[in-house]
């Protein structure tokens, strides 16, 4: 059986041999298939044979016979001919070949690339890029194989044609823009999976963890880039503390900070106050200071909720959508009191892209259930059950709504008031105020700590 360090390593070395090829021949669906196979004939092997001294010589010789070969077989003529010249020019297997670069964001952007649909983006980069197989993809989405490998299929086919080359300056920004937002789907799928009995899905996270640091290798003077990638370490530096023995949701305000990652949130804030401090301000920066502020609060009564609503602001109006509106919604009711925070959701109501979402549902609960109105929190609570497909979210909200089965006997809970003050955070100085008894709020929402974890 391939060991544990054996399998990182071939799907670090899948995207820089599949680079190679593509630059090389062309033809990214053959060369895709040859480097799956080259994985395949890796895990098969090495683990009686031993790792070879060049791993990435071996893979790649054995992705380029396969290719030959497929090619080979064909009858057209032109492509006898083309597999022969193909032979004779590939690599030994222990040839390092001093002119091959590292092609991963080459890939990344054509994986990523705008005529392919969100869901293949995904699935495409995972294994293009990730190195998984489309049995492992299928497994973390919960989709059979047979449709995950249709929908790759068609995605190499659509990308058939296409040039293997870094975009034009006019394209760039826009297609990194994708790649990151690619990223950033698998990350969240995999911290706050949308259906099935577990919360989150570790695979998925490290994953994108792993190609996120991969594109900050490549692109290390991106504030962007940074900026992701320090979201995606603070966020999941909580996920050993989300969930009770038996996979029960934790909310943010109950949790174990003591069983947090210390070492990832370091890494995290370090990332996100290089960038502010080097670059302007951007949607991935902003969440990640929100997440940092977190962070940085010894529990959650201290959580600098001014800061925190002011971080917001600036981030509604750099990338301004509904998403955005609720967690800024739930910050602010931690601040200014549920009441508040209720009406900046009120719009949301009538929003389409939100009005049957369950997460507002969640939220508007606990918000109703902070200003005492406890039968309108518990019709919330059980709306924003039935709209949720994970089951951890589901039994978290009927707990919730239970609890609240007998509202006449429930006190209100009532907010604090705040203190203000001027404290300082990564790249800026902005208006804080602090919650000595604030409470949780009922559901994260992208990846930002007002909602849960």
């Amino acid at each position: 059986m391939l060991s544990r360090a054996a399998e990182d390593q071939l799907r670090s070395l899948a995207p820089l041999v599949l680079g190679t090829l593509v630059r090389r021949y062309g033809q990214f669906e053959s060369c895709e298939d040859a480097v799956q196979e080259a994985l395949l004939a890796a895990a098969v092997q090495w683990p009686a044979q031993g790792v070879p001294g060049n791993p990435r010589g071996w893979l790649l010789a054995v992705a380029t016979r396969r290719l030959t070969d497929a090619w080979r077989s064909e009858s057209a003529r032109r492509e006898r001919e083309r597999a022969e010249c193909v032979r004779d020019t590939a690599p030994a297997a222990d040839e390092r070949a001093p002119g091959d670069a590292d092609d991963s964001l080459l890939l990344l952007f054509l994986c990523c690339h705008p005529a392919l649909a969100p869901s293949a983006q995904v699935a495409l980069t995972l294994r293009a890029v990730g190195g998984l197989s489309t049995a492992q993809i299928a497994h973390a989405f919960l989709t059979p194989e047979a449709t995950m490998s249709q929908r790759i299929r068609r995605a190499k086919q659509r990308l058939a044609g296409e040039r293997f080359a870094a975009p034009t300056p006019a394209d760039r920004d826009a297609r990194l823009a994708a790649v990151l937002h690619v990223l950033y789907l698998i990350f969240n799928e995999g911290y706050a999976a949308s259906g099935g009995p577990q919360l989150q899905r570790a695979e998925l996270t490290g994953e994108a963890i792993r190609l996120t640091r991969q594109l900050h290798r490549l692109l290390p003077d991106d504030g962007e880039v940074a900026g992701l990638l320090a979201l995606m370490l603070l966020t999941d530096a909580h996920r050993l503390a989300r969930t009770g023995p038996r996979g029960a949701l934790i909310p943010l305000a109950e949790q174990d900070r003591s069983r947090w990652d210390r070492a990832a949130c370091a890494e995290g804030i370090t990332l996100v106050s290089a960038a502010l401090a080097q670059s302007p301000p951007g949607p991935y920066q902003l969440q990640a200071a929100i997440a940092a502020v977190h962070a940085e609060a010894p529990g959650y009564a201290e959580t600098d909720w001014r800061q925190i609503v002011a971080l917001y602001r600036l981030l509604d109006h750099l990338a301004p959508n509904p998403m955005v509106t609720l967690n800024r919604a739930a910050a602010v009711a931690m601040a200014d009191g549920p009441h508040a925070g209720l009406a900046l959701l009120e719009p949301l109501r009538h929003d389409a892209r939100t009005a049957r979402h369950h997460r507002l549902a969640a939220v508007r609960a606990h918000l109703l259930e902070l200003a005492g109105e406890h039968e309108a929190a518990r019709a919330e609570y059980l709306t924003a059950m039935r709209l949720t497909t994970s089951a951890p979210e589901q039994q978290y909200l009927l707990t919730r709504a239970t609890r609240l089965g007998d509202a006449d006997d429930r006190r209100p809970t009532t907010m604090t008031e705040t203190r203000t003050d001027t404290v300082r955070v990564p790249g800026a100085t902005l208006h804080d105020g602090t919650h000595p008894g604030a409470h949780a709020i009922a559901l994260r929402t992208v990846f930002t700590e007002e909602g849960v974890a």
